[in-house]
């Protein structure tokens, strides 16, 4: 029996530094609360059920609570293994919040959305 591979996908790219600055600048201005940015890094491996189940909670999360003030970048471990090392990975999902400071580690599929709310500190002050 042949495994079937999956086609070639490309590796997860963080936005420019430019433009990033641009987009918190812009978001700084706005009307905003706080105007804060969040900056997370979401840790997969592959299209498992656990991370495709990562990806939409953690979407419908940010979308909920921080419209259009996140950038979400995901890091496929199967194709980047060697990613994981920078940011301490030993489990998969792991969601890394690295803005606002301080960076949080949040390690599975994010399902239990009232302790991931808490833990990004994703609530108004």
């Amino acid at each position: 029996m042949k495994k079937k591979s999956l086609p070639p996908r490309k590796a997860a790219r963080p936005l420019p530094a430019a433009k990033r600055s641009a987009a918190k600048k812009k978001l700084s201005a706005g009307s905003e609360a706080n105007g804060e940015f969040w900056t997370m890094r979401l840790y997969i491996a592959g299209q498992s059920p656990k991370s495709i189940a990562a990806i939409t909670n953690l979407r419908r999360i940010c979308d909920q609570h921080v419209p259009g003030r996140y950038e979400v970048e995901i890091v496929d471990l199967l194709r980047n293994p060697e990613l994981a090392r920078a940011d301490q990975i030993v489990a998969i999902p792991t969601l890394v919040k690295k803005l606002p400071t301080p960076v949080r580690h949040i390690i599975g599929d994010l399902s239990a959305t009232d302790r991931v709310v808490v833990s990004l500190e994703l609530t108004s002050t």
